[in-house]
């Protein structure tokens, strides 16, 4: 029997309740597929910051690349400024264990409203791959003469060929895989950065050549954000930078019915990935068992996908669906007509039940 280490960091806030929900789903995946989970949860988060003032201690990022995965609750607390922790947690493992591609899967499944007009589950089925280690992100810059009438402010985008290429590629075997569509989308802004995505467009047209069965398409953001409104059902695979990935894949959220379903994966395909739910720790309703852990769950089931699990992620997520197409009235904290731990157990029940 296959047995995966995986390392839990549950983080803040409504983190360790959803993530505590998402063990739960991913133990009855397990115990009905017949592969074992080790789990090992560490505190690193806003609580041990404040005791400590550290935030990752030394040696962490080392101990963390033991495990085939990382599961993650919400990074962020309201007794700490906002960015130490994002960067000094989330930042920091992203760069360190080289999780180049963000994959964020935008799909509205069945029974769960969308603030778009006459659109549904067969409208919002699509993929953005996000470059993670590049781009703005890195940190690359400086201030000059700060605080003052002159001061100057400097961010620059870094691109390499090796990232964008790897990126690039990702998303193509991604869309060779999932065998829907079979387009990638390319979004940039050619027209006005001219020479970051310059190296990105030929990059993705040379990637295309070793893909003759898969379509390409181009959009600016401005437009990609634009049809991911009007006519989200054109998008297959969407590829794209750091910043604009970021920006879009918020929409996609939104699209999708909000923050309470939206997960993501923070991947390498060669070494440690990370896995986490997209919303943030709401922390006013901390202990109450009230928040939503669906994205927490389905951040689970994509951790699943990844280790070769294809069973059990496919387990999880028609669980998911059958809840929220049959049982949940709402996604939002408070009004889904079920507590937290009870919609784990719904979830965690027709995975064992084999819905």
């Amino acid at each position: 029997m296959n047995t995966y280490k995986i390392a839990v960091i549950p983080g803040d806030g409504t983190g360790p309740e959803v993530i505590t929900e998402g063990v739960k789903v991913l133990n009855a995946a397990a115990s009905r597929f017949g592969f074992g989970l080790d789990f090992t949860w560490y505190d690193y988060g806003g609580e041990r910051y404040l005791k400590t003032g550290e935030v990752l201690p030394e040696g962490a990022v080392e101990d963390l690349k033991q495990y085939k995965a990382i599961y993650l609750g919400a990074i962020g607390h309201p007794d700490v400024k906002p960015g130490i922790l994002e960067k000094g947690i989330l930042l920091n493992l992203r760069f360190a264990l080289d999780q180049y591609v963000n994959l964020r899967p935008i799909v509205l499944y069945p029974g769960v409203d969308t603030p778009l007009k006459d659109k549904g589950p067969d409208d919002v089925d699509f993929v953005v791959v996000r470059e993670n280690t590049e781009g703005l992100y890195t940190g690359s810059g400086g201030v000059l003469k700060k605080g003052t009438p002159d001061e100057v402010a400097v961010q620059e985008s870094i691109n390499t060929r090796k990232g964008v290429e790897r990126c690039i590629r990702y998303a193509f075997e991604y869309c060779r895989k999932r065998n829907k569509g079979k387009k990638v989308t390319l979004c940039g802004k050619t027209n006005v950065l001219t020479f970051a995505f310059d190296l990105w467009e030929r990059a993705f047209y040379e990637v295309a050549k070793d893909y003759p069965d898969i379509k390409t398409d181009y959009a600016h953001v401005d437009a990609t954000c634009m049809w991911m409104v009007k006519n989200p059902d054109w998008f297959d695979v969407i590829v794209t930078d750091n910043m604009f990935g970021d920006i879009i894949t918020d929409l996609g959220a939104m699209i999708q019915g909000g923050m309470g379903i939206a997960a993501g994966g923070n991947l390498n395909p060669e070494g440690v990935s990370m896995f986490e739910p997209i919303g943030g720790s709401a922390p006013k309703y901390t202990g109450k068992n009230v928040i939503n852990p669906l994205a927490a769950i389905c951040a689970g089931g994509m951790m699943m996908e990844y280790l070769g699990e294809d069973d059990a992620a496919k387990a999880v997520e028609n669980a998911v669906k059958k809840a929220v197409s049959e049982n949940l009235k709402s996604l939002s904290a408070g009004k889904m007509g079920y507590s937290t731990t009870e919609v784990g157990d719904l979830v965690a029940g027709y995975v064992a039940q084999g819905v």
